[in-house]
């Protein structure tokens, strides 16, 4: 899943840079890591520890090392997409979106597979600190990120490939990453992270398919049967439109079944961004234009998870942090 920061919302078709010829090897490591895609892991950590914290129950500690489990997660994700994408000849030439080092030639494939497994080692050791803190659940959760991470794209049945994209980033990055990050720090689950957490998760798969929408025309072609793909334009424009609704009745429905303050409605300050991303899904000529939308939704990721979690805060109790 890429994110890309938006210049203008404007219509004319925007084109990826191809990598300088000089890309240093930091700068296509760089590539390759897509720290454009970071907010995506990082929202919800941010929203599972504000509502730790809205309980009286956040722990400075646990929610650090969930904010770098997340952040290694992530980063292993998008190096074995790139990788697996390439080896499953699913990046070509004519690819509309940012580049892939593996594909561009910048980085051997064996390399990329290699920084893969050194990020989930790197996952696995921040996961035993929270085993030790969050038990058995850990366990579970931990393990079945590190697997998704790779067969997201890879393995006999990659789930991207089979229009079950969408569903791994709902769970990982919505009531999972929001539920385990509370989690280690309460030692309990509350029926509050359902809602924050499929918030989150809604908003963070609407980048994955204004991707998907932009990349369903070239999927199409190599096989790559993605949500997008079976649904078609028409389809994937309902089902953008349709997490966006979810995202900001979260708010609403949280105070009406979790009485939480009117300070969450601040979240919904955030869907000022949703309107240059909105449009460009539903007025799209060229599917180049739908690049700066995806920075647009990551912004709007950012904003929401940024406003709900002060919202939690400032309703929640005191002192915020044990």
């Amino acid at each position: 899943m890429s994110v890309e920061t938006p210049v203008t919302p404007a219509k004319t078709p925007v084109t990826p840079a191809p990598p300088s010829p000089s890309t240093s090897r930091l700068g296509a490591w760089l590539l390759a890591i897509r720290p454009r895609t970071l907010p995506a892991a990082v929202a919800p950590v941010v929203v599972g520890t504000a509502l730790a914290g809205a309980h009286g129950v956040a722990a400075p500690l646990p929610a650090v090392a969930a904010l770098l489990g997340a952040l290694l997660i992530q980063v292993a994700t998008n190096l074995a997409n790139d990788y697996f994408d390439h080896v499953k000849g699913a990046d070509t030439e004519e690819r509309l979106g940012p580049v892939r080092v593996t594909q561009a030639g910048l980085i051997p494939p064996r390399s990329v597979l290699m920084g893969t497994g050194l990020t989930l080692a790197a996952a696995f050791l921040v996961g035993i600190y929270l085993v030790a803190v969050g038990g058995w659940p850990i366990v579970v959760i931990g393990l079945a990120a590190l697997v998704c991470a790779v067969i997201y794209t890879g393995g006999p049945f990659p789930l991207a490939y089979h229009g079950l994209g969408d569903l791994f980033v709902f769970i990982f990055f919505g009531p999972v990453a929001v539920g385990g990050t509370y989690w280690v720090q309460a030692g309990v689950w509350s029926p509050e992270i359902l809602t924050a957490g499929a918030a989150m998760g809604v908003l963070i798969t609407a980048i994955l398919v204004v991707n998907n929408l932009r990349d369903r025309e070239g999927d199409a072609r190599v096989g790559k049967r993605t949500l997008a793909v079976r649904l078609g334009e028409r389809g994937s424009r309902a089902q953008y439109l349709g997490l966006l609704g979810v995202a900001a009745l979260a708010a609403p429905l949280g105070i009406f079944l979790h009485g939480w303050s009117a300070w969450s409605l601040l979240s919904l300050l955030a869907f000022r961004f949703a309107l240059p991303p909105l449009e460009a899904v539903f007025t799209y000529a060229d599917p180049r234009e739908l690049n700066p939308a995806l920075g647009w939704t990551a912004r709007l990721v950012t904003w929401y998870g940024g406003l709900l979690a002060v919202g939690l805060i400032l309703g929640g109790e005191v002192p915020w942090m044990r």
